[in-house]
């Protein structure tokens, strides 16, 4: 596998924008305030075009975070711990514009203590200059030292040729894991549901943080999975609120990064508090899901904490606002103590397989007589549609194309009917279906019309 490299600092001085410019991405996200980055963030820096090391972005260090400070803190300070245990090699971003701090010093402590190969890298030089600005870290005694501006990608090129030189030689056999197989999913659902908790049950291992406050997850993190002989990967995503109650500007682009991934997944398991119902803000992320043509699985999570009552009173409601995606499987579970997860990840295996299934143009066609002669669409001035032929349209999700005339006519009751047909014969448990219509061309539209011969008058000789 290839080396990993960990980057290691205070708050705010660049580490999750370093991360971008080394993946050339914006997997993570990035602000001008402290402790946006919390848990691990994994991504691979390539190197004329082939993957190189694996980078991992961590939340910020201080001198409070063995164990006094505040829960989150800790919990970042932990995470970012367990990356320099894994890492072959530590970049120190340091920041030049605040100069050598105190919580400094105290990182610096702990690395030597770990005996960790590092490299220190000045950010925030720009319009600096440069030597100045190295001369004011010399007091750390870190042998290599390199000026660098991350918001503009400068000094790359020589930190990526330090990084070269002191990794281990890891011969010609390190490869990138081969993403061929894996199923995207993304867990979405609102503050404080247990996405974070159910990926760490299904890791068996704390991978991620788990508070009581709601809002923990601030980005997207990806985590590979494999279990039952499939592989996995896991997003989790930043709970999303009701738009009116979306303030800060942080906030907002964590509800992005959520909408995009759901986007980017080719399953999304949508979180339910079993204790809160069905909100009107879970139909909205449903709705999003819908529109992006996700296969969609539903999960009722922490079940066990209902009596026989509420958990009545939870179904009636699953039953009647859920009843626009009665296709999609409900499965109820326990993240905390991992009741209902084997049922989930089989629930989500299926609905994969349903919305990559492949139909033939003959078989849609045969199928699409058969609805029609069972029902046939309302009239339209008296005439009614008729839908003469279907082909495939693609999937994730599955689309049948379906030429006929009068098609602009037909009800969207039609549409649903069609849909319920089509999801029945072919058993496609878990993703929606999307029904394309389209005219059928005259073939004879473009021909000029003959002339009427009968209606000639004979001529008299």
């Amino acid at each position: 596998m290839l080396p990993v490299v960990a980057l290691v600092g205070r708050p705010n001085v660049g580490k999750s924008t370093l991360f971008n410019v080394l993946t050339r991405s914006r997997d993570a996200l990035v602000a001008d305030m402290p402790g946006v980055t919390r848990d691990r963030h994994y991504g691979i820096c390539r190197m004329d075009e082939a993957p190189s090391f694996v980078v991992v972005d961590t939340g910020g260090l201080s001198a409070a975070d063995g164990g006094s400070g505040k829960e989150l803190d800790a919990l970042t300070a932990s995470q970012a711990r367990l990356a320099m245990d894994e890492a072959q090699l530590v970049v120190f971003v340091l920041d030049a514009r605040d100069g050598l701090l105190p919580q400094d010093m105290f990182i610096l402590d702990e690395l030597r203590r770990r005996s960790q190969i590092m490299i220190a890298v000045v950010n925030k030089t720009d319009g600096m200059d440069e030597q100045i600005a190295l001369a004011e870290f010399a007091p750390l005694g870190i042998a290599t030292m390199l000026p660098l501006s991350a918001a503009h990608a400068r000094g790359i090129h020589d930190l990526l040729a330090a990084i070269m030189t002191l990794l281990p030689d890891v011969g010609d056999e390190a490869e990138e894991a081969e993403p061929d197989g894996s199923i995207c999913v993304a867990i979405v659902g609102r503050p404080n549901a247990g996405k974070s908790t159910l990926i760490n049950r299904l890791l068996g291992e704390e991978r991620l943080i788990v508070s009581g406050q709601a809002g923990t997850t601030r980005d997207p993190v990806r985590v590979g999975l494999e279990r039952d002989g499939q592989r996995y990967t896991l997003v989790d995503t930043a709970g999303v609120r009701r738009k009116a109650r979306v303030q800060e500007a942080l906030e907002k682009f964590s509800v992005i990064k959520t909408m995009q991934s759901m986007a980017a997944a080719q399953v999304v398991v949508m979180m339910i508090d079993a204790r809160e119902n069905v909100s009107d803000q879970d139909l909205t992320l449903i709705g999003h899901a819908l529109e992006e043509g996700r296969a969609l699985v539903i999960a009722i999570n922490k079940w066990d904490d209902l009596s026989s009552y509420q958990r009545e009173q939870c179904q009636s409601a699953l039953e009647r606002r859920l009843g626009f995606v009665n296709w999609a499987r409900r499965v109820f579970i326990s993240a905390l103590h991992g009741s209902g997860l084997r049922e989930l990840m089989r629930a989500v295996v299926r609905a994969y397989a349903a919305s990559r299934q492949t139909l033939s143009s003959s078989s849609l066609t045969r199928t699409l007589e058969i609805a029609y002669e069972n029902y046939q669409p309302p009239l339209v001035h008296g005439h009614a549609p008729k839908l003469r032929f279907a082909h495939p349209g693609g999937h994730h999700p599955p689309t049948v194309v379906i030429y006929g005339s009068r098609t602009r006519h037909i009800a969207p009751a039609y549409r649903r009917y069609l849909e319920h047909f089509f999801r029945e014969r072919y058993q496609l448990e878990g993703t929606p279906i999307r029904i394309d219509f389209r005219e059928s061309e005259n073939p004879y539209a473009d021909r000029k019309k003959l002339p009427d011969r009968s209606r000639r008058r004979r001529r008299i000789p």
